[in-house]
């Protein structure tokens, strides 16, 4: 008899985001580190410009190097490659929790709090996104302050810089859009592939 397929849910929460940007997305439990970090990019909305890392535990942190050019890392006991640990390794009871940050010049940090562990559903692809509020902010928008500033300059549009904004951003902003449906999810071995390139 096969084994039963196990999925983790898990919320992703962009900290001090107000209202709040968050997801909801189900994935294999046997997803690594980089994997989680591709759904996460996918689901958020982010764009894998720049380098990441995760975090676990206050007083022993453990640290989860994310990015595969970057493997020179000390040989300090904790401190993992994303690419050979399983994040079921450290995030396998509901509850269990870590950082995330994307982008260490704007860093955006995440909370990545997994909410529980199920059975694989006949006819579900995963990963899967199932929820979520509010756009993803635009890369290299400056961090969280960045960004309310770049919302109160898109909110009035006599502001010196609205005109400048809108033409750097390309596209129009709905802050308040987000459709889980419209996630499409990225494949983390192609996404590999062109981070070695």
């Amino acid at each position: 008899m096969p084994t039963p397929q196990i999925i983790h849910q898990f919320k992703i929460t962009l900290l001090d985001s107000d209202p709040e940007i968050w997801r909801r997305i189900q994935v294999p439990a046997t997803y690594t580190f980089w994997d989680l970090h591709v759904a996460i990019q996918s689901a958020m909305g982010w764009e894998d410009y720049h380098l990441h890392m995760f975090r676990i535990g206050k007083r022993s942190e453990i640290i989860i190097n994310g990015n595969p050019t970057d493997d020179d890392l000390d040989d300090d006991e904790n401190t993992f490659n994303g690419w050979e640990i399983e994040a079921s390794s450290f995030l396998e009871t509901p509850g269990d929790v870590a950082l995330y940050e994307y982008d260490l010049g704007d860093g955006w940090l995440h909370e990545i709090l997994l909410e529980g562990v199920f059975l694989k559903e006949k006819g579900i692809r995963y990963p899967n996104c199932i929820a979520g509020a509010r756009a993803c902010p635009p890369e290299d928008c400056g961090g969280i302050p960045g960004f309310e500033h770049m919302l109160e300059v898109l909110a009035s549009p006599r502001h010196p810089e609205h005109k400048d904004l809108i033409k750097w951003l390309g596209k129009e902003f709905e802050a308040d859009k987000f459709d889980p449906q419209a996630v499409r999810f990225a494949n983390p071995k192609n996404r590999w592939k062109h981070w070695q390139e």
